[in-house]
Formats: C-alpha cells, structure tokens, sequence
C-alpha cells in the first residue's frame, strides 16, 4: 500500500471522538476567539497573539480551505470570513469535514455555552452521546438545597438518572485535588462531615468543589455503576498543578479497581503520555489518549502520535480532539491525528516494519473500534 493509499483509507475513516465538548453556540471574534485556542485565561502579551502558535498556524492551515480560503491565510482575513459566514455556518462546515462519526459529548464544562449533544448531532449529522462530569452532578445537587445527611443519598440518585442516558463519565479530580488522592472510599461519616462543610458554603456562593473526601466519594459512586470512568490527566488550565497530574500518582486507585473491570479512560496525558502507555501496558482495564495535545502541538503531532504508540496495545488507545468552543478545534483534532497516523504507518508499512493491512487494521481500532467495545456504543444504535 502506497503512503497516498494509506492516507486515503484513514480520511475515510469515521472516527469516534471518544472525548469531546460542544462546539460554541454563538459567534467568536476579536479576543474570544483567540482565546478559543490557549490552555492560558490571560491575554497574550501586548504586542503577540495566541494565534502565533503550532495551534495558531494549523488553523490557518487546515480549516482556512474548510471556510473557501486558501491555506495560510493571514488571521485578520480568515476572521472576516468567519464572520461572513455566521457561526451556524462555519460550525456545520467544520463538524463535517472532521468526517468524526459519532460524537461522545462530556457536558460538564461551561454546557451553557456549547452545544449539547442533540445539537452536535444535528450541525454534524454525526451521531453523539454523552458523558456525565461527576463534579457537575455533585455541584447541581449541592444548589438544590440538599442537606448534609442527604447528600450521599441525592448524589447517587441524581446520578443514577443520568446515567440513564450516559455512555461514561468523567472526572476533574486532576484540576480539584490533584492524582495523589487516597485511593480508598471514604466511610459514611467522613462523606457526610465534608458535606456539611462544603454545603455550608451556599451562602458564599462557593460551591466549586474541592475536598478530597467527597472527590473520592464521586470517584467510587462511578466505579459501582461500572461505566467507562474518564480522568483528566496533564496538560491544561493553570487551575491545575501539572506535577500532581502524572496518572503514575493513581497507581494504587488502578489496582483497587482492578478486579471491577470498569475501563478507566487516561485523557489528553502529554507530558505523560508515555507514563499513560505504560498503566495501558500492565493494567487491564486502563486506556489512553492524547487528544488535547494532538491540537496544541500542530505540525509537532505526529512525534505525539508516534511515541503514543510506544507500548501501549493498540487495542488500548483511542481517538479524541478535547474540542471545547471554536468548531476548527474539533476540525483540527481529526485531521492532525489522521496525517499522523498516516504518515507514522505509513513509514513503518515503507520500511517493510509492518504489514499494509496491519496499518489499515490498527488505525481503524485506535480511530473508532476500540471506542465502540469500551463504551459498548452497539447498545446505542
């Protein structure tokens, strides 16, 4: 199989985006666009722009032609363009040419905002369900007016309805804690001191939830209902503190999991990606992505791609753009990870490495057939 065979089998490819948010409801421009595509809250500083980044530039590359513009165009007039369009418009071009399946939506971030997974379906034409943040769930409950004795009991309710209609869930506890949590559930009584605690802040607004008893509390009330169970790990927001974010802190919450055979999901990983490829090498039931990183490191993917596919089994990695607002990152993400699987496979396949059609088979489980068995989407259809 020649390289441009190759590349034509994986952009016919549907994929599975097994972790992604809504794409942004309304128009973005000027500012809240660039900010669209920075990890960073602040402005860039004077005199820069975000948009100078490998982000920056294979937008300009790969989702100029999308919006009829030739490729590189500079920022102001691709913006133009954009603007010309209508976000309707631009979001419906950008979900289409990611040529992205099936949609698994995780609703816990700025939902407001974005997107829901009915309305990605319907500007995509592609199939999407959800995923259920665990934080989100708590923190809903907790504006309700629950009191402490009840929480537990309201949590696991409101959950249990929600995953009526989930495929997974997530948690943030990287962003909130940190992966050094204690690996075992906390009793009863610790549950319900927290939550007094916590609920105790109504009045101040502050309900973001941080403490690690009732971060672990969530952790284990997702276990016991067995759905593929996501976490953020490395690289994103400044609310986190990146060393505390290395997957190998949560070895021992893996082998406390273990014999449940629910999939833990490592998402997103870079810088630690190679850590996650190991826990996907010696554990069962642990599975990875770098999604998130694919995006930021543009034309420097493909060695992203490459060192994922180190140790970790091929049956153990999946496909994921973490878009979240602007439609060019859901775009972005599907096309960067096919021209680096196309151009990693394809010089292992030239090389004599690899066989054509193990290449053809691998890039389809990584694409979307690992996604379909772990989160049992067959049920869905």
């Amino acid at each position: 199989m020649s390289a441009d065979a190759l590349r034509a089998t994986l952009d016919a490819l549907r994929l599975v985006d097994h972790h992604v948010h809504g794409a942004m409801m309304g128009d973005v421009d000027g500012a809240a666009f660039e900010a669209g595509f920075s990890e960073s809250p602040w402005a860039a500083p004077a005199g820069t722009t975000h948009l100078d980044s490998q982000l920056g530039f294979a937008v300009r590359r790969w989702c100029a032609p999308v919006l009829d513009l030739p490729p590189h165009v500079d920022a102001h007039a691709y913006l133009l363009r954009r603007r010309e369009l209508g976000a309707q418009e631009v979001t419906h071009r950008l979900l289409l040419a990611s040529g992205v399946g099936w949609f698994l939506v995780e609703t816990g971030y700025r939902a407001e905002q974005t997107l829901g997974p009915v309305e990605m379906a319907a500007a995509s034409g592609a199939t999407a369900s959800e995923i259920v943040r665990l934080e989100s769930i708590a923190e809903e409950v907790a504006v309700s007016g629950v009191q402490a004795a009840e929480f537990a009991d309201r949590f696991a309710s409101t959950l249990d309805e929600r995953a009526r209609h989930a495929v997974g869930f997530k948690s943030v506890i990287a962003y909130r804690y940190g992966l050094d949590f204690d690996p075992d559930p906390p009793s009863v009584a610790d549950v319900r001191r927290a939550a007094g605690q916590w609920l105790g802040r109504r009045e101040t607004g502050e309900l973001r939830l941080t403490d690690p008893v009732l971060l672990r509390h969530l952790l284990w009330m997702g276990v016991d209902r067995g759905l593929p169970l996501q976490f953020h790990i490395g690289y994103g927001d400044p609310d986190l503190t990146l060393h505390r974010c290395d997957p190998s802190l949560m070895t021992d919450f893996l082998r406390r999991v273990q014999d449940r055979k629910m999939p833990v999901m490592l998402l997103h990983c870079y810088p630690y990606h190679r850590t996650a490829g190991y826990l996907a090498h010696v554990f069962p039931h642990v599975y990875l992505d770098v999604g998130l990183a694919v995006n930021y490191t543009g034309a420097r993917s493909r060695a992203l791609v490459a060192e994922s596919l180190e140790v970790a089994p091929f049956g153990k990695l999946l496909f994921s753009s973490d878009a979240w607002g602007p439609a060019e990152l859901h775009h972005l993400g599907a096309v960067l990870w096919r021209r680096a699987m196309a151009s990693v496979l394809g010089e292992w396949v030239q090389s004599g490495e690899w066989s054509s059609a193990d290449a053809v088979r691998v890039a389809q489980m990584v694409g979307a057939d690992n996604a379909k068995r772990v989160y049992r989407l067959a049920e869905w259809e």
